[in-house]
């Protein structure tokens, strides 16, 4: 194996982004956001989408579980800078700021969903049966969760089960950009007027993931990736693979919201 200086690396990370353009394209120009036209519409989407808010902080409590010491006594880890960053994009992640209160950004989506009316049975059944000791096979059956959602998050635990960690880091990275087309924030806010401020925390939600996902944890999970595999061409392949992967079933959720939304 040739020895790969940062530049390469940095080199095969644009390389790697380039290839995985057309997926965000298909992404950002999907039907499903053409297809908003009522607050139930908005329901639908909330009921399936609150599943892959909820099953990402499992991808990235993997990366801290794998990049940092969480067991007694401590040891440092082997990764100090992709520690650092895990480290840091948790804090955003499961603590941020809203109104003067620490929350988590699941916990900010099922926040907006109650304040616009969106049922959170589904998620709430799955939390209580998981809590409970349930398998999370048996816990997403049994919770009432869409079909597009349940299918989505068996494929984020595969990844999860793998064991990979620069695998779990590339669908992470590249498979949970949102990218969040403005006719949708276009759509929320022109609801949320109509509906009397009721989606304030769904808008504020949308605009706080564009900032920091661009700004802050975009760059950081992509810094991650590059440290992750290094100068080792089996890891970036295997990469690549895991963030086709996830982008497609990004797609395959959204064409399942879609269908849904058609056929209410």
């Amino acid at each position: 194996m040739t020895t790969s200086t940062p530049t390469s690396q940095t080199e095969r990370l644009d390389s790697l982004q380039q290839r995985l353009r057309p997926f965000y394209a298909r992404l950002a120009e999907h039907p499903l956001y053409a297809s908003f036209r009522t607050v139930e519409d908005l329901h639908i989407f909330m009921e399936a989408h609150v599943f892959a808010v909820w099953d990402f902080m499992s991808l990235l409590k993997t990366l801290q579980r794998g990049l940092t010491c969480v067991e007694v006594p401590w040891t440092p880890s082997a990764k100090p800078e992709s520690r650092r960053l895990v480290n840091e994009i948790v804090l955003g992640e499961e603590s941020d700021i809203y109104e003067g209160k620490h929350v988590s950004h699941f916990e900010l989506y099922r926040m907006a969903m109650q304040a616009c009316g969106a049922d959170t049975s589904a998620m709430d059944s799955l939390l209580q049966l998981l809590a409970r000791g349930e398998d999370l096979d048996t816990a997403l059956e049994q919770c009432g969760a869409p079909l597009e959602a349940i299918i989505f998050v068996k494929g984020t635990f595969q990844v999860i089960a793998k064991g990979s960690l620069h695998a779990t880091a590339a669908a992470f990275t590249f498979g949970r950009e949102d990218l969040i087309p403005e006719m949708f924030k276009g759509f929320v806010r022109d609801l949320a007027q109509k509906l009397a401020g009721s989606l304030g925390i769904f808008l504020w939600y949308l605009e706080r993931h564009i900032e920091v996902d661009g700004e802050e944890h975009g760059p950081m999970a992509l810094r991650m990736v590059s440290d992750l595999c290094g100068d080792d061409d089996r890891k970036w392949s295997e990469a690549e693979e895991a963030a086709r992967i996830a982008l497609e079933e990004r797609l395959q959720l959204w064409d399942g919201i879609h269908a849904r939304i058609k056929n209410a």
